[in-house]
């Protein structure tokens, strides 16, 4: 066994690859809650989505890049993004699927904001995701998940009927330190060194 030091400024993961091969069944759990699809979503719009529901587990990836590089992925008819929506003024999860992929699905991002979090709502999100996930030509539906992303983010996955496949090691600079998120946010994550740069 090894301890391999990490320098002050960077994070590290286990990164857990998941798929699945064969729809599943079931009925889709009841919720107040509701999806709504966005066509072609606003830059600023998308980010402000992602930071609400992201930010909470470090999500920081499509914060991170320039506009033209958002642009197309989240604008190639390819991609699909649907928000979660309680009612009230905001939204309060996200589900984006990416079909980019011949014959495959990945869930690219799926969540809720934490007020949400421990109330069965995201069993419902993830059965709807599959729902969506599985048209006509799909053989095989992907998603992944890390060590620093809700502690019950895997074994949802995984009763959903997912099937790890691959684990990978991920290093990265604290984007608290990038000033691409808060420094506050995820305190459960300790936060070693000091701010190198602000977001643009």
């Amino acid at each position: 066994m090894s301890l391999d030091p990490l320098p002050n400024g960077e994070l590290a993961a286990v990164v857990i690859f998941l798929e699945m091969r064969d729809r599943p069944s079931g009925p889709i759990p009841p919720s107040p809650l509701s999806l709504s699809r966005v066509d072609r979503p606003g830059l600023d719009e998308y980010r402000t989505l992602f930071r609400l529901v992201g930010a909470p587990w470090l999500w920081f990836s499509r914060l991170a890049m320039e506009d033209s590089r958002l642009a197309a992925i989240i604008h190639d008819p390819g991609v699909e993004l649907y928000i979660v929506e309680d009612g009230g003024p905001e939204a309060v999860g996200m589900l984006e699927l990416d079909f980019r992929e011949a014959g495959e699905c990945e869930l690219a991002f799926i969540g809720l904001v934490p007020r949400l979090a421990g109330k069965g709502h995201g069993r419902w999100l993830l059965a709807e995701a599959l729902g969506l996930a599985w048209r006509a030509g799909i053989e095989r539906v992907h998603v992944h998940t890390c060590t620093l992303d809700h502690p019950a983010a895997l074994r949802a996955y995984r009763r959903a009927g997912f099937v790890p496949f691959r684990r990978a090691i991920e290093r990265f600079p604290d984007p608290r330190l990038l000033g691409i998120l808060p420094r506050g946010c995820a305190p459960q994550v300790p936060l070693f060194g000091t701010e190198t740069s602000s977001a643009p």
